[in-house]
């Protein structure tokens, strides 16, 4: 079994760091007490023991950051979504976790727990939600070289800290304990019997003539003077490095080309023997010298662009230590610095943490960095790009300000109209809703009521649904119909729901009540749903009171 492991893992860091990259090594800034953040710590900062992790050290954030996110992205397929305090939390729970397992004494991850563990991990599973071997083939093929020094052992570990910790969770869920009353109040959420016609008014349809006076703008302006202010901006230039300098002065040997072809197997596919046909993934690597001449090469130009990045940030970093130890910040001296080292500082119009530098693509790491600057630290590292690298000179960090109202009143006008328009298209709303109920009321079909109610200024359209239950809804209807039928009872219209594009009334034609007693199969289902989410949710609370309270016990006294 270890060989097993050892195989599925051989060249693992590749691909989780290209699909990752920007994820497991960029450093996650965060205050804790005392501590001032990845990047930017003070020498001095107090030490921060956290469950075995010192959190004034940049070092052990970026470990304990850096092991969260990893699992994050084993267990869930992706990254997307979760925000950086998300990640900060479960990275917290995750270290107090695997400190009561220690506590517990709970055993090391055996060799076919983890390898359980993999075949469970939705990365690597396919469209039917199953483990895909060959999908595993293909990420273990594409991985590339690790920038961070992440190793085999590094992956292997987080895998089998998931296992111990997934083991603490069932310790502190327990049993989980739920009332009679919970599991009926579910089973009459999940499976009642709902036969419902939806009424939808158009709200791009709905146009009012809205012409705001003068003294309106005003008061909206001043009522929402928050939309419009203008956030802190951070002003500086930069010296770009490009590859493509560097790529006449990289020099390859067959033996380089190879070796790269070699570890990327799956990023040069064989070109298809004819040329309508695409060409089909490659999920191991071929000994055939044919396969390999096929894509030379492209091989060879994607190393050498690697290299050319390489040299590219190599340079910068030079760079910046030069700067750094000859103390030289900005102003003429920085000029003529540069001059001597035949660069050449370019201007970056300002810019704010949502809208990162138009000249450099808005770049998110690069936006990051320019606001770490200030008049203590005005001159950056070296900051690696798609396509080379740059180092950032800070000039100035404009605070944050309120504009005139004549500089944004076109944009005041817009907002305004859109608020007042949908204020009518509530307004309208209730009264068709009168006349709706009314209409229903008296017999009138769906169809026939919401073609009495249509007014001049929005047409109605009716759709009545197959029967359903919340447990299997229908594919095309908007979530926002399910919210509604919880507050209506047969031959009843819910007030209109509002989306982004519509507003929606929600007619119960019929509702049948489930069997709620104990004799019904899905009462025990739905009792054990109910009793695990409850044990869950205890135990998450039992870590987050565990981690407060290390926080607490550790913070920098004042």
């Amino acid at each position: 079994m270890i060989s097993w492991i050892q195989r599925y893992f051989q060249h693992h860091f590749r691909l989780i760091f290209a699909v990752l990259l920007a994820i497991i090594i960029v450093a996650f800034v965060f205050t804790i007490g005392a501590s001032p953040g990845i990047g930017t710590a003070d020498r001095r900062a107090i030490d921060r023991e956290f469950f075995g992790y010192n959190l004034a050290r940049a070092q052990d954030q970026q470990r304990l950051m850096g092991d969260a996110q990893l699992s994050v992205a084993l267990q869930f397929g992706s990254f997307g979504g979760i925000g950086e305090d998300q990640v900060q939390n479960y990275a917290f729970n995750r270290a107090a976790a695997l400190h009561l397992a220690d506590q517990w004494h709970v055993p090391a991850a055996t060799t076919q727990e983890i390898t359980d563990a993999i075949k469970n991990l939705r990365m690597f599973h396919g469209p039917d939600g199953q483990f895909d071997a060959r999908q595993y083939a293909t990420f273990r093929d594409n991985l590339k070289t690790n920038p961070a020094g992440m190793s085999e052992g590094d992956i292997v570990r987080v895998i089998g800290d998931d296992v111990r910790i997934e083991k603490v969770n069932k310790l502190l869920a327990g049993p989980g304990y739920v009332l009679p009353g919970e599991v009926g109040n579910q089973l009459e959420r999940a499976d009642t019997t709902w036969t419902i016609a939806t009424i939808t008014a158009d709200y791009a349809t709905f146009q009012p003539e809205i012409k705001p006076t003068e003294a309106e703008l005003n008061q909206f302006f001043e009522e929402n003077s928050f939309r419009y202010e203008i956030p802190p901006r951070v002003v500086a230039s930069y010296v770009k490095f490009p590859a493509s300098d560097y790529e006449p002065k990289v020099s390859l040997t067959d033996a380089e080309v190879r070796a790269f072809y070699d570890a990327n197997p799956a990023r040069f596919p064989k070109p298809a023997a004819d040329a309508g046909k695409p060409a089909a993934p490659a999920v191991m690597p071929t000994d055939s010298a044919a396969d390999f001449a096929a894509v030379r090469p492209q091989v060879e130009a994607a190393l050498k662009r690697e290299r050319a990045r390489s040299m590219a940030t190599k340079a910068a970093s030079d760079l910046a230590l030069s700067l750094y130890e000859a103390k030289v910040t900005h102003g003429p001296e920085l000029d003529s610095f540069l001059a001597r080292h035949q660069l050449a500082s370019q201007p970056l119009a300002p810019f704010t943490r949502e809208s990162g530098p138009a000249e450099l693509g808005g770049a998110r790491e690069i936006t990051a960095e320019a606001f770490r600057l200030n008049t203590d630290r005005m001159v950056s590292d070296a900051i690696p790009t798609s396509d080379g690298a740059v180092v950032l000179f800070w000039r100035e960090t404009l605070p944050a300000t309120q504009p005139l109202f004549s500089a944004v009143r076109e944009k005041v006008a817009a907002d305004f109209v859109e608020s007042e328009k949908r204020k009518r298209f509530v307004e309208l709303g209730r009264k068709i809703w009168q006349q709706l109920a009314a209409r229903l009321k008296a017999g009138d079909s769906p169809e026939k009521a919401a073609e009495v109610a249509s007014t001049a200024g929005v047409k109605l359209e009716a759709k009545t649904l197959p029967a359903f239950s919340l447990r299997t809804p229908p594919q095309d209807v908007d979530y926002s119909v399910f919210g509604a039928l919880e507050r209506l009872e047969k031959g009843e219209v819910s007030e209109m729901v509002i989306g982004a594009d519509k507003g929606t009334f929600v007619y119960a034609l019929d509702k049948q009540a489930p069997d709620l007693s104990e004799s019904n199969p899905r009462y025990a289902e739905t009792r054990n749903q109910l009793a695990m989410m409850s044990g869950r949710m205890s135990g998450a609370a039992y870590l987050s009171n565990l981690v407060e309270q290390e926080l607490e016990r550790t913070a920098p006294k004042l």
